[in-house]
């Protein structure tokens, strides 16, 4: 059985550079005592950030939040290619080619819309069982699918010397170290992210984050958790349906109840504004597929 605290709903981290998702997620389960917590969206140990944090019955509307739409801004550094497709990696190559501003401008419009990318064989992927990024480190070469991303928008903030800052909103499973890399390949060169930050997941920007040193202050004082976002935060995107307390208790024990939502997809049952369950709605009939215990 886990220790801690049964805390509910959602944290906005703004991770810190050097450290990974996993290391985040633990800190905070510690300092709010949480006997249950997850993330949703991995942050490389370069990256900073947006990451939210799940805590107890919120750990069920994770998938939501990861399918969301998210927000990078990043540099690419030119010149250089790194075996990690980041700053953290080992040297792999040079190139001369240095790209004007007019020129990153001019290859842009190839990378948004419907893009193939190659995985990074530096990446949390499973290949016959085991981590890309474990077969890497042994230095095997995991062979990864290419597939196809959804790149909503790709802009240039700034372009100098040796490096171009960039913004880019994608769909989930983008790559912004292999986007920085192909975008340098179109140039003709060779290019590695050298800085990422992720300002937005789904509903979540950097504007509602939190730092670990603001958030060890915050937990200290006896004032209302400000930081904790309730659990249904993740389900903005769904409707909500409100159950009488003899429907919730069949939603509780996984049986089907008769609704007047028209159509069919995903709602949230919610009874006395507490949410009771995600169910999904067919033919008039809500069936289960998460049950909260709140």
């Amino acid at each position: 059985m886990r220790k801690g605290d049964p805390v509910h709903g959602w944290l906005i981290l703004d991770k810190p550079a050097g450290r990974s998702s996993a290391w985040a997620v633990g800190q905070v389960r510690r300092l709010l005592g949480a006997a249950k917590a997850g993330h949703a969206g991995t942050l490389d140990p370069l990256a900073t950030g947006v990451l939210p944090i799940a805590l107890g019955e919120a750990t069920k509307t994770v998938p939501f939040v990861q399918d969301g739409a998210k927000a990078y801004a990043f540099t690419v550094r030119w010149g250089e290619s790194r075996d990690t497709l980041d700053a953290a990696g080992a040297l792999t190559g040079t190139s001369e080619v240095r790209p004007t501003a007019a020129e990153i401008e001019a290859v842009l419009p190839r990378f948004i819309g419907r893009v193939q990318q190659t995985p990074p064989a530096y990446s949390a992927l499973k290949v016959e069982g085991r981590r890309a990024y474990d077969l890497a480190r042994a230095g095997k070469d995991p062979e990864l699918a290419p597939r196809v991303v959804e790149i909503e928008a790709l802009r240039l903030q700034a372009a100098r010397a040796g490096e171009a800052d960039f913004e880019v909103r994608c769909g989930k499973g983008t790559y912004v170290r292999v986007l920085a890399q192909d975008l340098a390949a179109a140039l003709g060169g060779l290019g590695y992210v050298s800085a990422l930050r992720r300002t937005r997941v789904g509903l979540f920007s950097a504007e509602s984050a939190f730092s670990l040193a603001s958030l060890a202050e915050l937990v200290l004082t006896p004032a209302p958790k400000a930081y904790l976002l309730p659990v249904t935060a993740a389900l903005a995107d769904i409707p909500a349906i409100a159950v009488t307390g003899a429907e919730a208790k069949r939603l509780k024990t996984g049986q089907t109840i008769r609704v007047s939502q028209p159509g069919q997809g995903d709602v949230c049952a919610m009874t006395d504004g507490v949410p009771v369950a995600i169910a999904t709605v067919q033919d008039g009939e809500a069936r289960v597929l998460r049950v909260f215990n709140l």
